[in-house]
């Protein structure tokens, strides 16, 4: 266990609320009639979520940590050996390492000596993802860059002996404009100080003052993400974690006060509620278009974020699945985040990669009706055809028609589209232009190119292009 250093959490707080008052009327005082937002969420919610995550529309997300070196069952290895003792682990555990081995153990095997984060970042920008979000601390508190107040249980003192976060921030900032964005748990299933909390009912708050917010600000000072993946909350209120103090200082006062985004996990009663974007659910998928802003996050592997070495083939997401969940987030207005699993020795495995490499071969053909897209109110699914999809342009006389399954004979019907006043519609595979007629029992006929003439083989967008007038 890692060994946490202690200090006066009554005087790291007012060192802290001294710091944010200060900042804040600094900051007022600097630029009068500028909105600030209250540490409450009626205020905090009122915040417009900043352009660039909407437009975005598709982002890569990578859990890697110790829990990469056991690499079995998934990234809850140590709850799900240790806490909760399930059988398949505790006799994992038996047959492959000696008696007494600790959790701790795995944390000089994470070597990460094959971690190039520069192809990472050329992989991710080959994907087409516009963000990328790094999970810098899981559950098992094992931080990725080098903590001050994760002594002897992180990235530079054990494992790698590297900041894996600041070699990564600056590699994806270095080759293209993707944004970078942070998870971090908020709790820690064996922290010493966590339990202690726990063990008051929550009446104390030393693991938050001493622990839990020390490390939010040294991420966002010294990293400057414009994402925050909040996770974690669950055993405990918005008002326990102190997260909207946190977050009225993010959006008032941070250095990346003007585009960070945030998810909607900061205490048990947060979760599809309030925040900057909703997560509700891992692989959140509402099936309709909702009120706000939301994100699918979902995984390459279909049971496990964190990486498994007995994964099969089969285990893996095809690209014809993936592209169906972008297309079906994308048309009811969320975005969709895709889960990477990196190895312990810093590879991404050769399926998730290619998955990766091949959304980006499709995105490079058919995001136009993707990214910067918006739902189109009148339909995001056909009535008619269950593989036929909408989103409209940043222009509102452009629908876009994603088809993910090509039509027998090279015609496809289109409820949604009978009767609209039709300029032209165009293949954006080919930029060839099609033809169409209204049929006389309702719905649109397209005669689509054959087939043979495409790029690619995952979905084809069509852009209809109304009359103006």
């Amino acid at each position: 266990m890692p060994n946490f250093r202690r200090v006066t959490g009554t005087v790291f707080a007012a060192v802290v609320t001294s710091w944010i008052s200060t900042s804040a009327v600094c900051a007022a005082a600097a630029s009068p009639g500028v909105q600030r937002y209250e540490p409450d969420w009626t205020s905090l919610d009122a915040r417009p979520l900043p352009a660039w995550y909407d437009q975005a529309k598709f982002g890569v997300f990578i859990h890697w940590g110790v829990y990469s070196v056991p690499a079995f069952g998934s990234e809850w290895f140590w709850m799900n050996w240790r806490g909760r003792k399930g059988a398949n682990y505790v006799n994992f555990m038996t047959k492959n390492y000696k008696p007494g081995f600790t959790y701790q153990e795995f944390g000089p095997q994470f070597t990460a000596e094959f971690f190039d984060p520069m192809q990472w970042a050329s992989i991710i920008k080959d994907s087409g993802a516009k963000y990328v979000v790094l999970t810098t601390k899981h559950h098992e508190g094992y931080t990725l860059w080098p903590s001050k107040k994760s002594f002897g249980w992180n990235s530079v003192d054990v494992g790698p002996h590297r900041d894996l976060v600041g070699d990564l921030s600056r590699a994806i900032r270095s080759l293209n404009k993707t944004r970078f964005g942070v998870y971090h748990s908020l709790y820690e299933w064996f922290n010493p100080l966590w339990l202690q909390d726990k063990q008051s009912n929550l009446t104390s708050r030393t693991f938050v003052t001493e622990k839990v917010l020390p490390e939010l600000y040294e991420l966002v000072n010294h990293y400057k993400p414009e994402i925050i993946w909040s996770d974690g909350e669950w055993e405990a209120s918005d008002t326990y974690w102190d997260s909207l103090n946190f977050l009225a200082w993010l959006y008032n006062d941070s250095p990346v006060k003007d585009t960070i985004v945030v998810n909607d996990r900061w205490g048990g009663d947060t979760l599809c509620k309030h925040g900057g974007f909703l997560t509700c659910a891992d692989r959140y998928q509402p099936g309709r278009v909702v009120g706000r802003k939301w994100e699918n996050a979902m995984t390459i592997d279909k049971y496990s974020w964190g990486y498994r070495r007995n994964a099969r083939a089969l285990d893996v997401y095809s690209i014809n699945d993936l592209i169906t969940q972008l297309v079906e987030t994308v048309s009811f207005g969320g975005n969709l985040l895709l889960n990477i699993s990196p190895t312990s020795d810093g590879m991404i495995p050769p399926l998730h990669e290619e998955r990766l490499l091949q959304i980006g071969q499709w995105l490079s053909v058919n995001g136009e009706s993707i990214f910067e897209s918006s739902p189109w109110s009148t339909c995001q699914n056909d009535t008619q055809q269950p593989n036929l999809w909408y989103t409209r342009g940043k222009n509102f006389s452009t629908i876009y028609s994603i088809v993910l399954q090509w039509p027998v004979g090279n015609l496809l019907n289109s409820a949604c589209l009978d009767k609209l006043d039709i300029e032209s519609i165009v293949m954006l595979d080919t930029q060839s232009k099609l033809k169409w007629s209204q049929k006389t029992e309702g719905g649109l006929m397209i005669k689509l190119e054959d087939k043979s003439k495409t790029k690619t083989e995952w979905g084809w967008a069509l852009r209809v292009t109304l009359n103006s007038s």
